[in-house]
């Protein structure tokens, strides 16, 4: 009796969460527990799956595209977080004083954000740096001669990284929040003490900060390890020039809808929720030596 009270009184509740409950396990738990089974097996998407053992793993880990594009995303990864987190934090500490128009500054800042991952937006970036585009169209002012940034294997990722760091809104408006709650006393009473400004940055802001700079760097590196439209749409969804831009996630697409081979794909994405996890795991035990939550 008494349990079938609790149930009435939480069924509003119940209800509430249902859509969410079958998003969950519609879109989320069972597409992951069926790619789990699948990287067990030889998928084509039309015939039956066959079941293979750990033969995907195995011929991962001597295949040497699936190293290429490791390197490539480790390498987009660890230059493209730290950067874009830097460049975040410098553009908050500029806009966090509330002056004519920092407003509008703000949102203006913010809007690459908003548009992050879109495939215009990586169409406008070949754009900007192909043989005839916009940098290079600048660079003739000062008579010096560009090449085709996106189409040399020296420069292609570059192009990539720099796309990823312009897309910096969202971190600098966690920054910029948490920059507003750090009590003026803190640097009130160091400039009585004889502080400059490079001191209190140091001493006060960024060690209070830590807690902000921990949770954008574990959200940018997952988000990163998992980039993909940026890369498909530059390279043409080939992942050259000589495979310079082939990013994990792109060589996983190219494997599952490209080669029809979905029993691969599918180990490949748990090798990836491996790494990132493994990643992850390191950010947190690290955290407990630099991050400051009095």
């Amino acid at each position: 009796m008494k349990l079938n009270r609790q149930i009435k009184d939480n069924f509003a509740g119940y209800l509430f969460l249902l859509p969410w409950l079958i998003g969950l396990f519609c879109f989320t738990a069972f597409p992951m527990l069926a790619s789990l089974l699948l990287s067990f097996t030889d998928y084509d998407m039309i015939t039956t799956p066959k079941w293979t053992g750990l033969d995907n793993y195995i011929s991962l880990f001597l295949d040497k595209r699936f190293y290429k594009s490791l390197g490539v995303t480790f390498r987009f990864v660890f230059i493209s977080v730290p950067l874009q987190l830097a460049f975040a934090l410098l553009v908050a500490v500029i806009l966090k004083r509330n002056r004519r128009g920092t407003r509008i500054y703000r949102a203006i800042y913010y809007l690459p954000s908003l548009f992050g991952g879109s495939v215009a937006v990586a169409i406008l970036w070949k754009q900007l740096f192909n043989k005839e585009g916009v940098l290079n169209q600048f660079l003739k002012l000062f008579h010096i001669e560009g090449k085709n940034w996106i189409a040399e294997p020296g420069s292609a990722l570059n192009t990539l990284i720099v796309l990823a760091i312009w897309q910096f809104g969202s971190s600098m408006v966690i920054f910029l929040a948490s920059l507003k709650q750090i009590p003026m006393d803190y640097y009130d009473a160091a400039s009585i003490d004889g502080a400059g400004k490079a001191a209190q940055f140091f001493r006060i802001t960024l060690p209070l900060l830590t807690p902000m700079v921990f949770f954008n760097i574990v959200m940018q590196f997952i988000n990163s390890f998992q980039s993909f439209t940026s890369a498909y749409v530059v390279s043409g969804g080939s992942g050259g020039p000589l495979d310079s831009t082939l990013l994990y996630s792109l060589y996983l697409y190219i494997t599952g809808f490209q080669q029809f081979d979905m029993g691969y794909a599918s180990a490949m994405a748990w090798i990836l929720l491996l790494i990132i996890g493994a990643v992850t795991g390191l950010l947190f035990l690290s955290a407990k030596k630099w991050v400051y939550y009095d």
